[in-house]
């Protein structure tokens, strides 16, 4: 299943290298990408909503930014370590369109009024924390805080890229969580992602920052997103494989942890945010060795979330 949007592929630029977006359009390329496995072995579903790296050409004219400085915004390589999810028996889902360019883990209307040249609808949130960081569904700002456009946006161009990515995604994850459950009687959705590395590292941990900068953030919501086994599973596994870890501090789990995740009905999601110095070179947005081993360490939490039993998944 997929939809499509006006993209662009990455040229290559290496094995190791995020290339940075080719010149040339490729119209009705596909917006996310599903891997499915032949037959589904574990109640999980895997979503990657920020390593997309296909940037349209007109996002890229209307932009004051260079193609590698948009690129920040990525979670670089997310797709890459869980992907071996289809071989695994559990269904990947990875959107192509880049951050910077729709954010599918927004509400599908949080948007920054000054960023348009109209009146924006009555019904379109512009309060909410994230619209004043700069990071609503569209964004006014990358990662580093620099602005992304060189002039005002129309409405409709938010209302074009919310309906040709943002809700085919969301439609087609509704879609995945509701048949794992429906399967196996309960769904675990783990939402993926990597954070920027902290400043300064301290003792401990895999990349040596301690617990006040953690290798690992896992957000459940404060509780309400997911049983309480399935965070204390996650928690406890990664720890005894050496990584510092966090729990919601500072990413609790964003709009797709808290709309999704429903342990009363039988569905829990699970953010996961892995920093990004453990398996990347975030200057050269370039891989690491070390990005393998956490890719066989992210199979193996899966395996173990997977076989959670289920009469411990009720609700708290």
């Amino acid at each position: 299943m997929d939809a499509s949007f006006d993209a662009q592929s990455d040229a290559d630029a290496g094995p190791d290298a995020a290339p940075d977006p080719a010149p040339g359009p490729a119209a009705n390329a596909p917006a996310f990408e599903i891997l499915a496995p032949r037959s589904q072995r574990l109640p999980l579903v895997l979503a990657s909503p920020h390593s997309g790296s296909s940037y349209s050409a007109a996002f890229l004219a209307s932009s004051r930014l260079n193609a590698r400085a948009l690129r920040k915004s990525e979670d670089c390589f997310v797709d890459e370590i869980f992907a071996f999810a289809p071989g695994f028996g559990v269904p990947l889902i990875r959107a192509l369109f880049p951050r910077a360019y729709l954010d599918v883990n927004r509400e599908a209307y949080e948007l920054d009024p000054e960023m348009f040249a109209d009146p924006l609808p009555a019904y379109v949130n512009t309060r909410s924390p994230r619209v004043a960081a700069g990071l609503g569904t569209i964004a006014r700002v990358v990662a580093n805080g620099e602005d992304i456009y060189k002039g005002k946006l129309r409405f409709a161009e938010a209302l074009d890229r919310i309906g040709r990515c943002y809700t085919p995604y969301h439609t087609a994850l509704r879609d995945l969580v509701d048949a794992t459950r429906d399967a196996f009687g309960h769904a675990l959705l783990i939402d993926c992602h990597s954070m920027p590395s902290a400043g300064a590292a301290a003792s401990g941990g895999r990349s040596g920052r301690g617990a006040s900068h953690p290798d690992i953030v896992l957000g459940d919501c404060y509780g309400n997103a997911c049983a309480a086994a399935v965070i204390d599973a996650a928690e406890n596994f990664l720890r005894g494989l050496g990584y510092a870890v966090s729990r919601n501090n500072p990413y609790a789990g964003g709009y797709t942890t808290r709309h999704y995740g429903r342990p009363r009905q039988g569905i829990h999601a699970l953010q996961i945010e892995i920093a990004r110095d453990l398996y990347m070179d975030e200057t050269a947005l370039s891989r690491l060795p070390y990005l393998d081993v956490l890719a066989r360490h992210m199979t193996e939490l899966v395996d173990t979330l997977g076989l959670l039993p289920p009469d411990g998944l009720g609700p708290r």
